[in-house]
């Protein structure tokens, strides 16, 4: 009997059911910042059924997001959850993205979490609020409870009714709900949403029109100075030797230049060049001269972060096991045949549209952080170690933010800002250029696996184990969010998952292990779909070549393995049904596709399937990427993406979509144009001139398909991005024969491979 760990990270333990008291409030508290997603209407004397949402005399809603709003819509989402089991009227909601507080729990937005993880705690309120509406209206319509039902914001008596409003205005919410009430809430069966599953008005999309909608780098107060950093030649360890601003004093605008002293180690050797206005801090900061000691970094360079993974691999005493079949070593000893291969992946940057930026004062005793940020939880008390002062006297006003990626749950681009407004004592507006956002990014490592398997004398899978070396960000910047392996070691789960597949192998071997040299060369960051996009697509090209290896239809080989069968059957209530659902998006991708068809010289069909990101909360997806391959300059022309997800209960069709389109052309891009190289302490690419995206010429024809489901919803803003590389890279190998097995997928790669084929 072997051993297998599957355990939820870090935000399973971010929304514990509350008791919450439903009774006559006085003035609803906001604590969001003036221009949110909507203007938030103050409710003075109405009805705050729990700090979740208010209802005011007029009867709007106002529901407070903690998430990070970054062009998902995500307020439009979760306010939909609450006011289809409210039944409120949707024309009369609202939302207020808050500011950090205790009270909110942990505050982050990652990891495809948002809906699942609100789904259960926004249901039980709006539950609970209509409950409580329905027996005060029922009372002053002079009938009972029993005989009243909730619609559009008002509670209705056969041909009677009143409104919220009025409730509100005149009614007696005294109702209270315990904390095992709240659990067991009788929540909608999904027949009888009106709001969940259908399209309607996206509350955000008016400021973002308008220009009303502010964004972290358009934040400013009176009397603030602007600053611009001098980025250091490492990350870590680099120091001061001397400052010339000579040559600066000439600028206008220029104030002075600082180095900052940080007690928590976010910045070291950062100098900041202060000025009047932001232009003259760009032209101040590129005349200032430094001089620095770097760190040990100088010396290291990507292939050094590689070479390290491969030493890594070759021992089998170091590393985390979070699968572990005991059987596997007598399986691959009496194997039949066995296969390995090897897969890597380059460097990968954010590139968000609006460079990281923050605004820092203190006021009133409190030290505000005006930003747009993903993990307010996380950089919080780094913050408080930065500034030598409480958690409790700081705190982060949030803005939407200009495409977050992953970049924005690593806030330490606010710890300068703050440490700069602590040391002049005035506000601080602190903006990166591009070039020095891509200098301070938080880029995803690079990696490199092993996969092997072995065959019996019938062709049957009897065993496979996968070992992965890259660096982690979470040992890196959270530590306490490493989760248990087995005996006793913990691991970061966003640099493995994806590897404890849904697939029957017979005996499974997962390990992971923590490229050092990766963790203080430089910062090992998130970015969207986090491990899985490295681990699925080496679990996915191997697959590929495991069926070839054995002559066997690609689609049929994998559905063979997911036979629900064991640990992959699934279980209540997130993976309902498992191994089969994975099966069955990658058969409908497949038909949908034409799978099987005769295809043109130099084209070729590959498929992919994922569960996307995390086994404890998994969206079935599969790919079907038709491409053509140039033999004379290798260039791959993606020419359409088949993808059909089960993501559950589809909160926001319209959002989904988009979510979907987003993920799966991300990972077009780090298929085959994105990408770059670690070279002695620093990324190769800077800018946008180099570093080179996904173009609008480049995007294919796009065929996305939803499961009809009514199971518990999960995540969609990252699960596609991950089978798209690997649908790819099976694709090119049915269109031209040759495996590629590094990403990115570059003409040059494919024209070598071709040759070498030759």
């Amino acid at each position: 009997m072997g051993k297998f760990q599957s355990r939820m990270t870090a935000e399973a333990l971010v929304l514990s059911r509350r008791s919450f008291l439903i009774g006559a409030a006085g003035t609803a508290v906001s604590f969001g910042f003036a221009a949110t997603e909507i203007p938030a209407a103050a409710a003075t004397n109405g009805f705050d059924p729990t700090i979740w949402y208010s209802i005011d005399r007029d009867g709007i809603v106002t529901v407070n997001i903690i998430r990070a709003e970054m062009g998902q819509h995500v307020g439009t989402a979760l306010a939909r959850i609450l006011a289809d089991e409210l039944e409120a009227d949707w024309s009369k909601v609202r939302v207020d993205t808050v500011a950090s507080d205790a009270k909110w729990g942990t505050m982050v937005t990652g990891g495809s979490w948002s809906v699942w993880a609100t789904f259960p705690v926004f249901s039980q309120a709006g539950a609970a609020g209509r409950i409580a509406l329905i027996e005060a209206g029922a009372k002053l319509l002079g009938v009972p409870a029993d005989q009243c039902h909730a619609r559009n914001s008002s509670v209705v008596a056969a041909d009677r009714s009143i409104s919220y409003a009025d409730i509100v205005s005149r009614g007696d919410l005294t109702r209270t709900f315990t904390a095992d009430e709240l659990a067991n809430m009788p929540i909608k069966a999904p027949s009888e949403r009106r709001l969940i599953g259908r399209n309607t008005p996206v509350l955000d999309i008016p400021a973002k029109t308008n220009g009303t909608a502010i964004y972290g780098i358009d934040a400013n107060v009176e009397g603030m100075v602007y600053a611009r950093p001098k980025i250091p030649p490492t990350r870590n360890g680099a120091k001061v030797r001397s400052i010339d601003d000579s040559a600066a004093q000439k600028v206008k605008g220029y104030i002075s230049s600082l180095v900052l002293e940080d007690p928590s180690d976010s910045v070291p050797g950062w100098v900041m060049v202060f000025a009047s206005s932001y232009p003259a801090a760009i032209r101040a900061a590129d005349l200032v001269q430094v001089d620095w000691t770097a760190g040990n970094a100088a010396n290291v360079s990507e292939r050094d972060v590689l070479d390290h993974g491969v030493a890594q691999i070759a021992d089998p005493n170091g590393g985390v096991l979070l699968v572990d079949d005991q059987d596997l070593d007598a399986a691959f000893k009496g194997a039949n045949t066995t296969l390995e291969r090897t897969y890597t992946t380059n460097s990968v940057m954010h590139y968000q549209l609006e460079p990281v930026n923050a605004l820092a004062f203190e006021k009133d005793g409190i030290f505000e952080i005006h930003t747009g940020n993903q993990w307010q939880s996380l950089i919080l008390p780094v913050l408080a170690k930065a500034l030598g002062r409480p958690q409790e006297k700081i705190v982060l006003r949030q803005y939407f933010l200009g495409g977050g990626f992953g970049r924005r749950l690593n806030g330490d681009y606010t710890v300068p800002a703050a440490l700069a407004a602590k040391a002049l004592g005035k506000p601080v507006k602190l903006v990166l250029t591009r070039a020095d956002d891509s200098r301070f990014d938080s880029f995803r490592s690079p990696s490199i696996q092993k996969l092997r398997m072995a065959f019996d004398a019938g062709g049957k899978v009897t065993a496979m184990d996968h070992h992965a070396s890259a660096g982690w960000p979470t040992l890196v910047m959270i530590p306490g969010g490493m989760v248990d392996g087995l005996y006793g070691k913990k691991y970061d789960p966003f640099a493995i998952a994806g590897a404890d597949h849904w697939y029957d192998v017979g005996a499974h071997r997962v390990r992971a292990l923590s490229n050092d040299v990766a963790n203080t060369a430089f910062r090992p960051g998130w970015l969207r779909s986090v491990g899985p996009g490295w681990t699925n697509f080496a679990v996915e090209s191997f697959m590929d070549e495991a069926a070839h290896e054995r002559g066997v239809d690609p689609v049929a080989f994998r559905v063979g393995m997911l036979n629900a069968k064991g640990r992959n059957a699934g279980s209540a209530p997130n993976s309902v049904g498992g191994a089969k659902r994975q099966a069955a998006v990658l058969q409908r991708a497949a038909q949908k596709a034409g799978w099987g068809a005769a295809m043109p010289k130099d084209a070729g069909l590959g498929i992919a399937t994922t569960f996307g990101q995390e086994r404890g909360m998994p969206t079935w997806t599969a790919c079907v990427a038709r491409v053509r391959v140039d033999r004379g300059n290798g260039v791959v022309t993606v020419e359409k993406l088949t993808l059909v997800l089960d993501a559950g209960a589809i909160v926001d069709p319209d959002g989904a979509l988009a979510q979907v389109e987003g993920a799966s052309l991300w990972g077009l891009s780090m298929a085959l144009f994105e990408g770059t190289e670690f070279v002695k302490g620093q990324v190769k690419d800077t800018n946008l001139d180099t570093y080179t995206p996904l173009r609008i010429g480049d995007v294919p024809e796009l065929d996305i398909e939803f499961m009809d489901s009514s199971e518990v919803p999960v995540g969609l803003g990252e699960p596609a991005t991950t089978v798209v590389a690997p649908a790819i890279a099976n694709a090119i190998f049915a269109a031209v024969g040759v495996r590629l097995r590094h990403l990115p997928i570059r003409p040059n790669t494919v024209l070598q491979s071709l040759t070498q084929k030759t």
